[in-house]
């Protein structure tokens, strides 16, 4: 079944398609407009039971909440922790996201709360990387798991109670500024580096702007003269990313999940004249020990008598050969001649680039 599927996939790769043009926005992201992190550290209280229980830090979050509402625990008095849990909170904030916008939060345990079913979030804050407080999150909990404990110390969890997300559990506060309506140029980044399709990029935006607006500074980055302004700038941005471009051919690149067993070729691999041949030893050691008994009345003892066989099975594969620019369907069809595993043909590929009869990278995950 798995030749038959590599078999397949070859064939699939094998066929010669023509080059699709995608859109700017599909092969890449303008610099600066991203998501932003949020962190947060919070108490989430309702629990039946399942919470901290007098955790040191889950306390100090709850004497903090109690005294937002001008109650003070005496000094050394530990309050029951049980219905409530100490935990982090998660957030991404979009790029150009405003006040009084709402996040998707996350919400996991931090310390020994066995689940956040049923609990809901005080409200906390939540920091980006600079410290400032962005947006402050607050609401009950949906949580996907669940988990059992019985008297008896048995338990049953399904998937993970100990974590939640709360849908539009956060306002926004703050806004982050991007810059990009006062940097001097706006630059446009590729997902995956390469030197044709950045200067395709840029070829592209001249012929919709004119000549000299747009230029690829390196492999990665096209930068775009544009006139100051968020709103011109927002503008001529939604222009530029429908453009559509050709990116190059990938580079001839062989991933191999040696884990799985799973071998993906791309179309781009070409193999140089070479003779492969792969064979296998098997050594069997079988181990059958027989019991000797002592005849009657001799006073002997039963004794086990080792009983060992030993045999080699080497098979072997006929020598095959791969003809110069043989393509992905010519090396699959060959190795499923002789009936290689999806391990044996990563030990060929390997073999093969180690000979330098394959140009391509060889990525073993």
């Amino acid at each position: 079944m798995k030749r038959l599927f590599l078999l397949f996939a070859a064939t699939l790769a094998g066929l010669a398609a023509p080059a699709q043009a995608d859109r700017i926005k599909d092969i890449g992201s303008w610099q600066g407009l991203r998501a932003n992190q949020l962190t947060g550290y919070g108490i989430v209280v309702g629990l039946s039971g399942t919470g901290d229980d007098s955790l040191e830090y889950a306390t100090q979050a709850m004497k903090g909440v109690a005294s937002r509402f001008g109650l003070q625990i005496p000094a050394g008095v530990n309050p029951a922790t049980k219905n409530a849990a100490a935990v982090l909170i998660t957030a991404d904030l979009p790029a150009f996201a405003k006040p009084g916008q709402t996040l998707d939060i996350t919400v996991s345990a931090l310390g020994k709360a066995k689940s956040l079913r049923g609990g809901t979030l005080i409200m906390a804050p939540l920091v980006g990387a600079d410290g400032q407080i962005y947006a402050m999150a607050q609401g009950n909990l949906a949580v996907g798991g669940l988990g059992v404990s019985a008297a008896d110390g048995s338990n049953v969890v399904i998937n993970v109670p100990t974590a939640g997300r709360i849908p539009g559990g956060a306002t926004v506060e703050r806004s982050v500024d991007a810059g990009f309506a006062t940097a001097p140029t706006i630059n446009f980044n590729l997902g995956e580096a390469d030197l044709t399709t950045v200067q395709r990029v840029a070829s592209a935006i001249n012929r919709k702007l004119g000549a000299g607006r747009a230029q690829a500074i390196d492999a990665d980055t096209v930068a775009i003269t544009a006139p100051p302004g968020a709103e011109s700038r927002t503008m001529l941005m939604s222009q530029l990313e429908d453009l559509d471009v050709t990116p190059a051919d990938a580079p001839a690149r062989v991933v191999v999940n040696a884990r799985t067993g799973t071998v993906v070729i791309n179309g781009a691999v070409r193999i140089a004249p070479a003779a492969v041949s792969h064979g296998k030893l098997t050594v069997k050691v079988d181990e059958k020990p027989q019991v000797s008994q002592p005849a009657p009345f001799s006073n002997g003892t039963t004794q086990v008598v080792p009983n060992s066989a030993i045999s080699v099975e080497e098979k072997h594969s006929p020598m095959f050969e791969l003809n110069g620019g043989a393509s992905l369907a010519d090396i699959v069809k060959a190795v499923n001649v002789i009936g290689a595993s999806p391990a044996d043909l990563v030990a060929i590929l390997e073999a093969l680039k180690q000979a330098g009869a394959m140009k391509a990278d060889l990525i073993i995950l």
